[in-house]
């Protein structure tokens, strides 16, 4: 049997800012600069109840938010983790979070998370910013194959998924507990540095 072929310059992420034009993508920390504060901002993520139930943030006060905001720039750091504040360029706004992090460097897998707050939703942010996190992970980080994991019950994260080139390849049976206290099954989704982009958005 040949053994198994190895690429791989799988690198550290490295802090940038991301300009999509109407949006900017940041690193979070307690200093990200949103009308606020991130702390103010984290807290109001928190308290939304989609994503306490899908993505459930420990941040119900000052102290876990300065904590949520530290692990994203702990990971920043030590380069295991790219966790982007997504605004509006006009007022600065926060809209949502990407996150990218490393399941298996030296295996080139990653595997990518988001959330939009109330405002932002239905108006492709979350998908525009998910592509740009995702192939800003392949050029420059050598991601070979980035999933995306969310509760079946999440339709909105599943179509997001899609709109951004991630097929669904299967369901994960109980595989996390949520915000509501339960285990849910899950979409898997991939997307491999090999796959075509996917097809242009449609212009708002």
């Amino acid at each position: 049997m040949n053994p198994v072929e190895t690429t791989a310059d799988h690198r550290p992420f490295a802090p940038a800012t991301l300009d999509l034009g109407d949006l900017l993508l940041r690193p979070w920390s307690r200093e990200t600069d949103i009308p606020g504060g991130a702390v103010a901002g984290v807290i109001a993520a928190a308290a939304d109840p989609a994503i306490a139930l899908w993505n459930p943030i420990r941040a119900a006060d000052r102290a876990g938010a300065e904590a949520y905001l530290d692990r994203w720039a702990t990971g920043w750091a030590n380069g295991t983790t790219a966790a982007f504040a997504v605004t509006d360029t006009a007022g600065g706004e926060l809209l949502g979070n990407v996150a990218l992090r490393w399941i298996d460097r030296a295996d080139g897998l990653a595997m990518i998370g988001y959330w939009l707050l109330p405002g932002a939703r239905g108006r492709g942010v979350a998908t525009r910013a998910t592509r740009a996190v995702t192939s800003w992970g392949i050029t420059t980080a050598g991601t070979r194959r980035t999933e995306i994991a969310h509760a079946v019950g999440n339709e909105e994260s599943c179509r997001v998924a899609e709109r951004c080139g991630y097929p669904a390849e299967g369901i994960l049976r109980a595989s996390h507990r949520f915000g509501d206290g339960e285990y849910h099954a899950e979409h898997l989704h991939a997307r491999l540095a090999t796959d075509p982009e996917p097809a242009a958005l449609p212009v708002r």
